[in-house]
């Protein structure tokens, strides 16, 4: 998808800039909800993951109907107010794609299970250890 094609969202507002996908964490209004974007980011040095969250507040049009925990589409547009500078441009579906990610990390804890139960460990006895010396 392009810029180009969130263009008319709204007759007040043009999309332009960025494009984020975010999870709806609070609509206390009518015309503003707040969403969370949550990024990784891998820190060589430690081998971690490192993950960074930001809050943004968006412009929800009339013809759009969100909840909270919705994931949705959002467009940088002109400045709305004084926090907002985003409108949402339309809802995701990803309840099917959460679910065959967390069934697949299920999969995987118990095949990592599996393979700690069934592995030999070997001890070394009194005579291997004089053997050595």
């Amino acid at each position: 998808m392009t810029k180009n094609d969130f263009k008319d969202i709204s007759t007040k507002h043009s999309v332009r800039g960025k494009l984020i996908e975010g999870k709806i964490i609070k609509m206390k209004s009518k015309k503003t909800a707040h969403i969370e974007i949550t990024r990784t980011k891998f820190i060589p040095k430690y081998e971690r993951y490192l993950v960074k969250k930001s809050k943004f507040a968006v412009h929800v049009p009339e013809d759009i109907d969100v909840s909270v925990n919705d994931v949705v589409l959002c467009g940088e547009t002109k400045k709305i107010s004084k926090t907002k500078s985003m409108i949402i441009i339309k809802k995701i579906d990803k309840a099917s794609t959460n679910k065959a990610s967390t069934n697949k990390a299920s999969t995987n804890k118990a095949s990592t299970n599996k393979i700690i139960k069934d592995e030999e460990v070997l001890v070394p006895t009194d005579g291997d250890l004089n053997e050595t010396n």
